[in-house]
């Protein structure tokens, strides 16, 4: 079984991405994004699944304690801009 490494490195930037599986991992400046499905599998597919997510965490984790957190951030909501494709009636 080859050994997959985890391609980013947590709060480093705005743009690495990741997917083990069916998770989706996004890499923020301020958080990391999980979502979607996964499914471990007691089967060497599932053990690789299983170590890749632990080892992701793992980095957040040892990241996370180098630093000095406040006790909580806000998330500020995506900021809504006017569609640059939207039919202006010029067609």
């Amino acid at each position: 079984m080859s050994k997959k490494k985890n391609t980013i490195s947590p709060f480093a930037n705005e743009a690495d991405a990741l997917g083990i599986g069916g998770l989706s991992i996004e890499n923020r400046l301020d958080r990391i994004s999980i979502y979607g499905s996964l499914d471990i599998t007691r089967d060497r597919e599932g053990l690789d699944h299983a170590e890749r997510l632990k080892s992701l965490i793992d980095d957040i984790v040892a990241t996370m304690k180098g630093e000095h957190l406040p006790a909580s951030i806000s998330i500020k909501p995506p900021e809504q801009i006017s569609n640059p494709f939207a039919d202006e009636g010029g067609f």
